[in-house]
This record gives structure tokens, sequence and C-alpha cells, in this order.
């Protein structure tokens, strides 16, 4: 672990979005209203199949897409085992039905993706009124969120995914922003939100290698795939697009895609996370290899790899559940279940504990809870803190690939067969 001498930043980030504690009807994208995995309380600590379960619906196909709630429904999307039908699911949030099931895309020739992956991994973002899907290369669409009526789409937005799609799409004032970082091309693009045409298109900079005779990258393809999902954050009153790809960390001027800076890491490829920020930090994980996090002054310009990164990590590091920070705190749990607390304006650790099973959904933060999500579907609630304290542990069916939802004191929780609305009976609290 690295640490400067002085550590006096100014607090220049600050998250775009409306604060958590204003959206407790509504989880418009991955990992919530701000992108921090951060939810207004009371939800429930204890639940199982038979306890505080409000409904319980069976969603069909293979989808790792973590639910979004807006207004009266819950939005996800699905696909076909096999990656030939691309669909969307909308769900009713009082009686868990079903409204709408729609088959968006026909694929007659599905890319490859890896067994842990699914083709529909990438969370939808909804507003208003609209709620937009991605599944990467085959298709994105826009849809009325009252009748679901396809209101545009695009097939023509390429790269070979190589493993398959797993970069989330976020909304900037009248942008859709996504990540395309595949094998043979690496670039962002931002749609006009109302009609679906191109505003901006940038590719990565850093040099992915040659090429051979044929045209293919002499690289792996590992090294040129990410699947993190951009975040937006203010520095010196101007936003910035934070965006997490394979060998870099850009910052981007969202409204034109100029890059403005990056963080080079050639050794670390293919990032899952959403970055967060606080006290003047950008905090990410690199992804896989020599896995680090790092925490980044986000008001460089150039190549600010040697002077920017406040602080650095190798040990514990997630390479898919993204971070929570909790006042001066930084948590983390990573794929085997090491839980980290470290200080987060320096890295200086906390704590260490550990927790049951592997991870790949990330963790929740609810009042003085954290939630933890594991592939064989447990959760562990811990106390925030200085200290490493487990409040309870909840078994459900089936495992979480997906990250949880919350909305109005219910968490949404989709396992990798059904879709939960988790609750207390009466509203309210579940006492300790």
């Amino acid at each position: 672990m690295h640490r400067p001498s002085s550590l006096a930043f100014p607090l220049l980030c600050v998250l775009t979005l409306a604060s958590a504690g204003a959206a407790t009807a509504q989880w418009t994208e991955f990992r919530g209203p701000v992108g921090r995995g951060v939810a207004p309380g009371p939800v429930p600590l204890a639940w199982s199949e038979t306890t505080n379960v409000r409904w319980k619906t069976p969603i069909h196909g293979r989808a790792w897409s973590s639910p979004v709630v807006l207004a009266s429904r819950v939005w996800m999307t699905t696909a076909s085992a096999d990656g030939r039908q691309l669909s969307v699911i909308a769900v009713d949030r009082d009686s868990g039905k079903i409204v709408h099931d729609q088959k968006l895309f026909d694929v007659e020739t599905p890319q490859f993706a890896h067994a842990f992956n699914s083709y529909a991994s990438p969370t939808p973002v909804a507003e208003p009124g609209r709620v937009y899907v991605t599944f990467g290369s085959p298709g994105t669409a826009a849809l009325d969120a009252a009748t679901g009526k396809v209101l545009w789409q695009r097939r023509d937005l390429e790269c070979n995914h190589f493993r398959g799609a797993g970069s989330s799409p976020i909304i900037f004032r009248d942008l859709l922003i996504m990540h395309f970082d595949g094998s043979d091309l690496q670039y962002l693009v931002a749609l006009d939100k109302r009609t679906g045409k191109t505003v901006w298109k940038t590719q990565r900079s850093v040099d992915y290698g040659d090429l051979d005779p044929a045209g293919r990258p002499k690289a792996d393809g590992d090294f040129r795939k990410a699947f993190a999902t951009p975040q937006i954050v203010t520095v010196g009153g101007q936003p910035i697009l934070i965006s997490a790809g394979s060998m870099a960390t850009y910052g981007y001027d969202p409204l034109t895609g100029r890059e403005i800076w990056r963080v080079e890491e050639r050794t670390n490829y293919s990032p899952g996370m959403r970055p967060i920020a606080g006290h003047g930090l950008v905090f990410y994980t690199s992804g896989w290899s020599t896995g680090q996090l790092l925490a980044v002054r986000p008001d460089g310009r150039g190549d600010v790899s040697a002077t920017h990164v406040a602080w650095r990590m190798t040990q514990g590091v997630p390479k898919k559940p993204s971070l929570l920070l909790v006042g001066d705190l930084l948590f983390m749990v990573n794929d085997v279940g090491v839980v980290t607390c470290v200080e987060a304006k320096t890295g200086a650790p906390v704590y260490k504990g550990r927790v049951a099973g592997e991870y790949s959904a990330s963790p929740l933060l609810v009042g003085d809870r954290i939630y933890l999500f594991n592939e064989d579907g447990k959760t562990t609630v811990l106390e925030t803190g200085r200290t490493f304290n487990v409040l309870g542990e909840n078994q459900l069916d089936d495992g979480f690939m997906a990250s949880p939802a919350v909305a109005d004191g219910a968490l949404f929780l989709r396992t990798r067969t059904h879709l939960y609305r988790i609750e207390a009976p009466a509203a309210g609290t579940v006492s300790r």
C-alpha cells in the first residue's frame, strides 16, 4: 500500500445525481439513483423463504442484470440461455405479477459468452416515462414505461464482447452513455436519449497492441475487455465522466466525450465495478491480474498515473463487486468473501473479516447496516463501524449474481431464477 505524505485535499467530488435520502420510492439504475449502493431505511434484517417475503415471482431465462424500480413497476432484462432471444420484463411492484414480458431482439448467431456470464447482464436505466435497456452489441432500446412500446432501437453499435457484455448504461441530462469495451474495439458512446441518435463516440486512447496480419489483435482479448459501469462526479463545478476501461481509467467530458485525464494500469484488465467518489477522491478497482484498489484525485489533465493516485492497495480487493463509502470508511467484499474496511482518505487498514461464499453482486448500505449477497443465496448483514460485527444471515433458495434494489422499505432481490420482494409485514422496523 502506498500513501502520500499529505492528504489535505479539498472536497472536489460530489455526485451529480439526487441524494439517496430523497429517493425513497425509486431505484432507477445499477446501484441505485446515485450509483453508490446506498438506500434509506429501514428494510428487514431477517428473512427466509417463509418469512418477510411479500411475493416471489419466477423469471424465465438466464440473466444477471439487476432490477430497477420506477413508479409501480420493477424492470429487468433476460435472455435465453443460448443468447438467441433477448427480452425485457416488467413486474408489478405491489403484486409481483408480470405486466410486460417482451422479446426485443432475435440473435441468429450470438457471440460467445463465458459460462460465468449471461447474455443479459447489463442493468437497465429508467427515468419518468422511459426505460432504456441494452444487451451490448446485440441491441439497445428505449421503451415507454407505461405501455412497453419500443420508442427506438440501435443494433449497429458493434464490438466483440469476448466474454459477454456487462457494462450498464447511465443517463446524464439528455444523453444515454454506454461502454463498448471488447476484444476488437474499445469505445464509449453517448446517444440522444430521445431519439437514439449518436451524439458523440470516443475511442479509448491506450495502446492495446498491434494487429496480426489477419487483422486480429495480438494481445489476448481479456486484456482489452472491460465490464465496468461509468459514474458522473463534479470537479470544480464541472461534470466528469469516470470510466474504467481495460488497462486504464479515464475522466471524460460527458457532454462531448473529450478525454480529460487517465490513470494507466497496464497489468490490470477486465474491471467490473462502478466507481464511487468522496473526500476529494474517486475510488475504483482495476480488475484482474494484479487487481488493485485506487484512490485518485480527479482534477488532473493528461496522463496522471504518476501524479494523482493518492493511495492504492492490493490485498483483499474485489474483482467484481463494487465498493461502499460510509462516512470516512471504505468497505468492500472481495470475490471469495474477505471483507475489508479502510480509511477512505488514506487507505489505512481498519479491519478484515470473513463471510461465507463467493460474491459477484455489489454490497448495499441501508442505515447502519451493510448487506452482502453471495452466489449461494445467502445474505450476511454487517454493522457499519470500525469493528467486524455480523448482525444476521438469511438464506434464499437460489444464488445472487444480480445486485439488489430498494424502494419504500422493501428489498427487491433477483436470484438466478426468481425476483423477490422482501419486506416486513407492517411498516416500520424489524428489531435486531
